[in-house]
């Protein structure tokens, strides 16, 4: 009896440990670098008010070796949070992607 009531708690914390490190892969954030800074922000019009949504507006995103403009769109809204939009960091000579989050 002993010996199962061992066997059973390892087996617990081996899959407990496994959930967890499948959890923290999951919540990974990709690192996106660029070797120059994003060109000039468009202007874009920003529509109307919408009930329950925020506007997300557009940015440079860097593909395949060059920028390329992604148009706004909008965000549905969580309440008690703030839309914190996606920006452009300098990094060294590099530049790094903060995407869009609500904080």
């Amino acid at each position: 009896m002993n010996k199962s009531i061992r066997l059973l708690a390892a087996s617990t914390v081996l899959v407990m440990s496994g959930l967890s490190a499948a959890a923290s892969a999951s919540a990974a954030q990709v690192i996106v670098a660029a070797p120059s800074a994003p060109p000039v922000e468009r202007f874009e019009a920003v529509p109307a008010p919408r009930t329950g949504y925020v506007w997300d507006k557009g940015h440079w995103r860097w593909d395949h070796g060059r920028y390329a403009w992604v148009p706004g769109h909008w965000q549905a809204e969580r309440v008690g949070y703030r839309w914190v939009p996606g920006h452009w960091i300098a990094h060294g000579p590099n530049w790094r992607w903060v995407q869009g989050h609500w904080a």
